[in-house]
């Protein structure tokens, strides 16, 4: 999966009670930042491993993006996107805080090895149909995360074009689209289950390491 992936682009803050509910400002432009290939790891009824001597490590739920094509003059931001799954940003929440309070990129909180399990990819319904379907995360049988894009700060199109426009977009990128609120703190042993539209797209089971 991660050999046919190039750029992953993360959007943070995306959902105003997320923002909120770690007391962070909610951006007036989309807040960027990117991980590694590396990160990439299937999420398919497998065992996921994580840092588990690093702090707190916060599970994120978030729609994700394939980028099929460059975005040229005159397209619309759908015509580019080939492919729909759901993922998890993982974040190693204490480093990260400590990263900030320090000014200091986040990399070291978000792009540590298997940081985004990925779920299978399914067809993309296109920005306006995606508002008809709903997608949460079940942590050991209860839900801890719902959200549905229409929530978002910034829609696709925006996040689309403002990642062009500064970055670059083309085949092989994918996007991460930020989280709805309701992220906490991963155990050893949980395990997860995305849903999309109230159908399990992927699954995993945590384990610090």
């Amino acid at each position: 999966m991660a050999n046919d992936i190039r750029n992953i682009y993360c959007i943070g803050r995306n959902y105003r009670l997320h923002a909120l509910e770690l007391g962070n400002e909610v951006p007036e432009e989309p807040l960027v930042f990117t991980k590694p290939s590396h990160a990439v790891a299937p999420m398919n009824g497998n065992v996921v491993e994580i840092p588990g001597g690093r702090g707190e490590v916060h599970f994120e739920l978030e729609l994700v993006l394939r980028i099929a094509r460059r975005l040229e003059p005159g397209m619309s931001p759908d015509e580019i996107i080939d492919g729909l799954a759901l993922g998890l940003d993982l974040t190693l929440r204490d480093v990260q805080s400590k990263l900030k309070a320090k000014g200091q990129p986040w990399l070291d909180a978000k792009g540590f090895k298997a940081s985004a399990p990925l779920g299978e990819w399914m067809a993309y319904p296109g920005e306006e149909g995606l508002k008809a379907f709903d997608f949460a995360l079940i942590r050991n049988g209860e839900q801890a995360q719902l959200g549905n894009s229409k929530d978002m700060l910034f829609s696709i199109s925006e996040l689309v074009r403002h990642i062009d426009s500064r970055y670059g977009l083309g085949e092989g990128d994918i996007i991460f689209t930020g989280t709805p609120a309701g992220v906490a703190a991963l155990h050893d042993g949980d395990v997860l289950e995305a849903l999309f539209n109230g159908e399990k797209t992927a699954s995993c089971t945590v384990k610090l390491v």
